[in-house]
């Protein structure tokens, strides 16, 4: 745990089943805040605390020895933000690994628990002898910026369509871990 006083004290660890309900709330309402105005208000008003705790359920009950899902834990006990990782799902380049989601809440943004997350996901992937790294962005996301402040470069874009709306998404890649 960090004990610096501009970062409030947050554990980063590996999720179990029981964090599936946090997850899912950090899911929720990360993308309701970032996407507002990017997604229709009426896809992101039906998002669903139950159906995503499901999902996360499933995901974190199916996480195989290549698969790591981790969280950002406040003091007291809360789920803050996540990122889960593992091979890439769609070849891209040369690159091995994914980070297929990262998120946190609004008011735990901007002060250096999502370089902690990010950085703990690397040393996993490096760890597990994975020596690259990349992942999508939506490339309205405000937050991209921060994908380039940790040093991504940009390798790839596609359309995709989420709610209805034809969107463009970004690939970042980190060649070196």
């Amino acid at each position: 745990m960090e004990s610096d006083s501009t970062l409030p004290l947050v554990k980063i660890r590996t999720a179990d089943l029981a964090d599936a309900e946090g997850i899912a709330r950090v899911h929720v309402d990360s993308w309701r805040s970032t996407y507002q105005g990017i997604l229709p208000a009426n896809f992101l008003s039906l998002l669903s605390y139950e159906r995503r705790t499901a999902q996360w359920k499933e995901a974190i009950g199916q996480v195989a020895e290549t698969n790591w899902v981790f969280v950002a834990e406040s003091r007291g006990s809360q789920i803050v933000g996540f990122l889960s990782c593992g091979p890439i799902r769609e070849e891209l380049a040369n690159y091995a690994a994914e980070i297929f989601a990262i998120y946190l809440l609004k008011e735990w943004q901007g002060i250096g628990i999502g370089r902690r997350i990010f950085e703990r996901a690397f040393k996993e992937l490096k760890t597990e002898g994975y020596k690259s790294v990349m992942l999508w962005v939506l490339k309205s996301n405000p937050a991209r910026k921060f994908y380039e402040r940790m040093g991504g470069e940009l390798i790839g874009e596609k359309q995709i369509e989420i709610g209805g709306v034809r969107l463009i998404e970004i690939a970042y890649g980190w060649s070196a871990l």
